[in-house]
């Protein structure tokens, strides 16, 4: 914090004075703070950045938008200097630059087979006659930023066998950095076997160390699940093996990419490969479903047609502010399906202003209506939504139906935003996942998932205090006040609190959860030595949560104060009774390979591939069939007692399987059936939930890699109330 701590308490102060209006702080019983009055430096700002398991790089805070060359030119001649170029002027002589597309990267091919004598990598001189650097010049000089390819191999994927980076990554990495590259796409061919996450890390390193922001793009094809590594490593990671122009490719590769939307974050995506929208293999209802996909999933936006022969209709789409609106949200979620049946597939977004972005996708080859509610989309509590149809622009309301006729491979996207503030959704719900209603900073703005930083939006770094990281939370500096609007939903708050670590020891910072008017729980002074303090607040009956953060007597230098873990939980479990665990909805579902499947085994990778759930030879007509590594979660909302289930893995592997079947009431562990393979017989496991927020079944590999681990929850019985 070289600027704030260039500054003494005096004149901290009066460079706050002189940037924002007067910080009031009023006096009285359950008080607190008062609202902070906002100018332009301290304002309500909706900033992201990273989470803790994210690159703390400042960079795809939103996801990445620009320009590939390979889904449209291959290796072929067309892929030159010129064409670079002449992307470059289209950038911005058609308005994409304005969109927001801001890299022009080139893929493969781009270099001569051999490097020099000293090692290094040589531009193709026919292809690139000035250089490398000559065209980042050029693209920068248009205001935009340039990339490069590589692979994390001995040679790229090309079979002329252009050198990869595989033990030349601090080389490599100095050579482009004085180029004056900015993105790095990076390949998983020639690989010599070497672990995908060792190599992967080595090149993220010397990206680091060359001092130049460079945006790093894992192209590992979701090998080894770069899910679960590459976030620390990367802003971006191949979530599919590579897109082509068709129908069938581009909704498969939707399919895979749907499950991982709890792994997308800002700073880390999934990345479902480059867009093929305009290259001619697919009609212009199917380039739009793809679009909308696309930003719904908040994937990167990497155009792959050649823009300089694009057509009106191509531009169009591309142009498309409403929907690459979505897939700029701040909040940086990705959306998730809701529904699907029939080839009738709904997926809802979480936006920073409190609303939904919605596709309502028809996979049908005939026209279909495709219907949701507000409720089930997650924004039921109002009685009036605004509607606004993304692609034809038409505006209209509603009281809670959203519907479309929908043609053949088309999809209707809607912007739907509340009458009036919404509770949050039924579950535990994390605070940096909502919209608040008001946030106010003293300096800087209330951040999302890091560190308040310096002044700047998204300035920060993961949240720490005592030497403990947390991938989500809120940023603040005393004194600041978030409120949230609760509407008599809620039932309990849990969060972590104290003086972020990047203030070295100093600050003194006081946290105050409000319910309504009234102080519901109050941590005391904690300074920058101290541990996290735990609070839990009980929100019953509460229309409005503020938490607020107030100097702790000695000045507010150094009071960079952390919402570590803000949770809520809002909203009532399952009904009393005994409940079928696959007949209810989950809240999250994720699976190694291929999808969470309810009542069969998890089969291969398309949804609803397996079959009956067989372990050891007795078959269960309910379950959950996943492959490791798994992770279901389930909102319990406090009112269930007990679950029981069998659990082993299924008949449909002969070999190999072996996998470890643990159950968590909230963050402790209560069930655990040790390592399980294919030749066991079922287990039996029990677990006592009395009070849990929510239930988790997570299943690990059991220590011989993930090969096989076809994991069966099988007959699982919830009992509540």
């Amino acid at each position: 914090m070289p600027h704030e701590r260039s500054l003494t308490p005096h004149r901290f102060r009066q460079r706050l004075a002189a940037s924002a209006a007067s910080l009031t702080l009023v006096a009285g019983a359950g008080a607190g703070l008062a609202a902070l009055a906002a100018t332009a430096a301290v304002s309500v700002q909706l900033a992201t950045a990273p989470p803790a398991a994210a690159l703390d790089n400042g960079l795809a805070l939103t996801p990445q938008m620009g320009f590939n060359n390979w889904n449209s030119t291959g290796c072929g001649t067309q892929f030159n200097e010129a064409m670079v170029k002449g992307i470059a002027d289209l950038f911005v002589s058609e308005g994409l630059k304005a969109a927001g597309y801001t890299y022009v990267n080139l893929d493969d091919c781009w270099a001569l087979p051999n490097r020099d004598a000293s090692g290094n990598l040589v531009a193709d001189p026919v292809r690139f006659p000035d250089g490398i650097k000559a065209v980042a010049d050029y693209v920068h000089s248009k205001g935009l930023k340039f990339g490069l390819y590589s692979s994390a191999g001995t040679k790229t994927c090309n079979s002329a066998g252009f050198p990869g980076g595989l033990g030349h990554e601090q080389q490599d990495a100095n050579l482009w950095a004085s180029w004056g590259v900015d993105y790095l796409k990076y390949d998983n061919c020639n690989n010599n076997g070497v672990d995908a996450q060792q190599r992967y890390k080595a090149m993220g390193d010397a990206l680091k160390a060359t001092g130049r922001p460079i945006l790093y793009s894992i192209c590992e094809w979701g090998s080894n699940q770069p899910w679960n590594w590459a976030p620390a490593i990367g802003n971006s990671w191949r979530t599919t093996g590579d897109i082509s122009d068709s129908w069938s490719s581009m909704i498969g590769i939707a399919h895979q990419n749907q499950q991982l939307a709890p792994y997308a974050k800002p700073g880390a995506w999934n990345d479902p490969d480059m867009l093929e929208v305009g290259n001619g293999g697919m009609t212009d209802t199917e380039y739009r479903t793809h679009f909308s996909l696309w930003s719904e999933m908040a994937a990167p936006l990497l155009i792959g047609s050649d823009i300089r022969s694009a057509s009106a209709a191509t531009l169009t789409i591309l142009k498309n502010t409403d929907v690459i609106a979505v897939d700029q949200d701040p909040l940086g979620k990705q959306g998730t399906v809701v529904s699907s049946s029939g080839g009738k597939v709904v997926m809802s977004k979480p936006l920073a202003d409190g609303g939904r972005a919605v596709t309502l996708t028809n996979e049908n080859a005939s026209a279909q209506t495709v219907s949701t509610t507000a409720q089930d989309i997650g924004v039921g509590g109002t009685t009036s939504y605004a509607l606004k149809d993304l692609w034809s622009k038409a505006t209209s309301s509603t009281s809670g139906t959203i519907s479309a006729s929908v043609p053949a491979h088309g999809t209707v996207m809607f912007r739907v935003t509340p009458g009036s503030p919404v509770p949050p959704p039924t579950g535990l719900n994390q605070l940096s996942d909502l919209p608040w209603t008001s946030a106010v900073s003293a300096w800087g703005p209330v951040e999302r998932d890091h560190s308040n930083g310096e002044q700047a939006a998204g300035d920060g770094k993961t949240l720490t205090i005592g030497g403990t990281t947390y991938a989500k939370g809120l940023g603040a500096h005393a004194p600041s006040d978030i409120s949230y609007y609760l509407g008599k939903l809620c039932k309990k708050l849990t969060v972590d609190v104290g003086v972020d670590d990047e203030v070295g020891g100093n600050g003194s910072v006081d946290f105050q959860v409000y319910k309504d008017g009234a102080l519901a729980a109050d941590s005391g002074t904690r300074t920058g030595n101290d541990a996290a303090a735990h609070l839990t607040a009980d929100l019953t009956g509460a229309t409005t949560l503020r938490l607020v953060a107030t100097d702790a007597g000695d000045g507010m230098n150094y009071d960079h104060a952390d919402w570590a873990d803000a949770k809520v939980s809002c909203g009532n479990g399952p009904s009393a009774g005994t409940h079928a665990l696959s007949d209810l909805n989950w809240t999250s579902a994720v699976s190694g390979w291929g999808p969470v499947e309810k009542d069969r085994s998890n089969g291969e990778q398309a949804a609803g591939d397996g079959r009956t759930l067989t372990i050891g030879g007795a078959t269960y007509s309910k379950g959950l069939g996943v492959h490791a590594a798994s992770t279901v979660t389930y909102y319990l909302g406090g009112g269930c007692s007990s679950i029981a289930t069998d659990v082993g893995v299924d008949d449909e592997v002969s070999s190999n399987g072996s996998v470890d079947f643990r159950i968590y009431r909230d963050d402790t562990l209560v069930a655990d059936s040790g390592v399980v393979t294919t030749s066991d017989t079922a287990r039996h496991l029990t677990a006592a939930l009395n009070g849990g927020t929510e239930l988790r079944l997570v299943v690990t590999d059991g220590g011989n890699g993930n090969n096989s681990d076809h994991a069966d929850w099988a007959g699982p019985v919830l009992t509540c109330g």
